[in-house]
């Protein structure tokens, strides 16, 4: 990296989304205002921004909340805060930190974020790793202990175990004391998950795939089961799922058919996840579980592609059209 050209004072380069559509309506611009930080909020030069397959969504227009037009996408930043805002005491200029939502936009050279929603980033991680934990690590603690309920000694399988959530998924199980499977698409996204937490991994794209999932649980079915791509798997994942067995609904690209007796035959459940609801205090129990998480050493994000500001759209194409995910995709600045 060559140091930036230097830039007029206040301004910086950032993503602006002026019309929903395809990857190619991520625009860089390089003239955009630092935004300020108000009352409890924090001015954060970012680092690096996690990209997640539900900032796609929103760029496409097809998510259930649309942002007001222009706007910067990214929840995820890590960086070093620049500013406080009057009321800030948690946080203060110079600290490493990370955020699992932001006021401003994340994929930017700064970013403004609530201070309730910017947390310090340990020194063993570095700061694309912190750019991988919001949605990913809050999305899979939402998942398997605020809807699911999982309990130590229950088999939970990861579907998509490769990517930002399934290896969050897949840490976090491990740690909370369940037997974990993972799936996923290639070879090396199969080594990643046994290297994060699985007891064994298997590759969804391979003919048989459940009969061997289900082979490993002896019949008994599932316990809970994260599931990153619904609209393939649901009524697959019904059937493979024992006796108050539950799904929970992380991702989906589309509609399925599935046999609601399907959920009769086991008393099972189909519970969707969506981070938007988190209270504060399940926010607060989450980033506290979490903490414990970094400091144990069992939570250390992998991260996959990185990509410069510049290539925004390049990722957003990337992220819903590879083969197989190995680790979280980062923007860094």
């Amino acid at each position: 990296h060559f140091p930036a050209a230097p830039r007029q004072a206040g301004l910086m380069r950032a993503i602006r989304v002026s019309e929903f559509g395809a990857p190619a309506v991520l625009r860089l611009c390089s003239d955009v205002t630092v935004p300020q930080p108000g009352h409890r909020q924090v001015l954060i030069r970012v680092h690096a921004c996690g990209v997640n397959p539900v900032e796609t969504y929103i760029r496409a227009g097809t998510y259930a909340r649309k942002p007001t037009l222009p706007y910067t996408p990214g929840t995820d930043v890590a960086g070093v805060v620049e500013t406080v805002g009057e009321g800030v005491s948690a946080v203060k200029t110079g600290d490493r930190v990370f955020t699992t939502a932001t006021v401003s936009g994340g994929y930017a050279e700064y970013a403004v974020a609530a201070d309730d929603c910017v947390h310090k980033l340990p020194d063993a991680l570095d700061f694309t790793q912190g750019a991988a934990i919001g949605v990913p690590y809050f999305t899979a603690y939402r998942a398997l202990v605020h809807k699911a309920h999982a309990k130590p000694g229950e088999t939970a399988l990861i579907h998509g175990a490769s990517g930002g959530v399934g290896v969050a998924a897949c840490q976090l199980s491990r740690a909370l004391g369940l037997r974990v499977l993972g799936t996923a698409g290639t070879p090396e996204g199969m080594k990643l998950v046994l290297n994060n937490g699985a007891h064994l991994a298997f590759n969804h794209r391979e003919e048989g795939h459940t009969d061997k999932i289900m082979e490993a649980t002896e019949g008994r079915g599932i316990d809970v089961i994260v599931e990153m791509l619904s609209n393939v798997n649901l009524s697959k994942d019904l059937q493979m799922l024992g006796y108050g067995g539950r799904v929970t609904i992380v991702g989906s690209r589309g509609p399925i058919e599935i046999n609601p007796r399907d959920t009769m035959a086991k008393e099972s459940s189909i519970m969707g996840v969506a981070l938007f609801f988190a209270t504060p205090e399940e926010q607060r129990e989450c980033a506290a579980q979490l903490y414990a998480g970094m400091e144990a050493g069992w939570l250390r994000p992998v991260v996959g592609s990185q990509y410069p500001l510049d290539k925004a759209a390049q990722a957003h194409h990337d992220i819903i059209e590879s083969p197989g995910a190995a680790g979280k995709m980062v923007l860094t600045m």
